[in-house]
């Protein structure tokens, strides 16, 4: 591994060997998604607690300070929206080109397994490793499953995880799944993360799976809905960071959140 690659992954990859991203791409097929109407004032109070921000060229550009010294993971894929026939018809929109002028620490794509798209998916991830390689920046592959949740069961998710680091990801961001989380991660050569899916009734709900897959192998998550579409965005993020990077148990972490909710930290 060169330099290069070695010191954008060092930025994203905390010295402890975890990560919090905080992802505000899901613009690029929901469109002005609720609390994300504004994508740069969302942003800004979350900022601080996050190890890198995911999000597009266009949000980036148009709604984030330059001066910030943010590593950024620039969302690559796209092409598709949910009034759109199929989610997994995406393409490469965004040139290597643009990676680097945009200094992005890695890029980030879509893979959908298993979908029509599947073949068009996967070869996209194996150009853009390609493409990125040459310049030292890490690609993560998204294991991404559409409209289609019931996909996420652990057989299928590590299937999704090895193909993509067997086409060169260098970290995977995946679905957790309550049974055989660990299944996953060990078949998968590459650091996960976990993905956060559709927003949670509770916040104790998304504590309990930030930390048992935590447990199981994961070095940190990649979640937005989860934070910033709850009441108290900051709490939140603050709560998943102490599981993240000061290994707080579910229940304190929520313990942590109630105070920082109370005005009490």
């Amino acid at each position: 591994m060169d330099w290069g690659m070695k010191n954008r992954l060092s930025r994203l990859i905390q010295p402890d060997g975890k990560a919090l991203f905080l992802p505000i791409d899901h613009g690029y097929f929901q469109g002005p998604t609720t609390k994300l109407e504004k994508p740069g004032e969302t942003l800004k109070p979350l900022l601080p607690y996050a190890d890198a921000v995911m999000l597009t060229r266009g949000v980036l550009r148009n709604c984030v300070d330059p001066t910030v010294n943010k590593p950024i993971i620039l969302r690559v894929s796209g092409g598709t929206s949910m009034v759109g026939e199929d989610l997994a018809n995406e393409a490469i929109t965004t040139s290597i080109e643009e990676i680097i002028r945009l200094n992005a620490s890695a890029a980030s794509m879509s893979i959908f397994v298993g979908s029509k798209y599947e073949h068009q998916t996967l070869t996209n991830l194996a150009k853009l490793v390609d493409a990125c390689e040459n310049y030292g920046i890490p690609v993560m592959a998204v294991t991404a499953v559409g409209k289609e949740l019931e996909k996420r069961t652990a057989r299928y998710l590590a299937l999704c995880c090895r193909i993509a680091a067997e086409l060169g990801a260098r970290v995977v961001k995946t679905y957790y799944c309550e049974e055989g989380f660990e299944k996953v991660v060990d078949g998968c050569p590459v650091p996960v993360v976990i993905a956060g899916g559709p927003k949670t009734e509770t916040q104790q709900e998304v504590f309990d799976f930030v930390y048992d897959g935590m447990q199981k192998g994961a070095i940190g998550v990649n979640l937005g809905r989860n934070i910033w579409q709850t009441e108290h965005p900051v709490a939140a993020i603050r709560a998943i960071r102490a599981i993240i990077h000061e290994n707080y148990t579910a229940k304190e972490a929520n313990d942590l959140y109630e105070q920082i909710k109370a005005g009490k930290l």
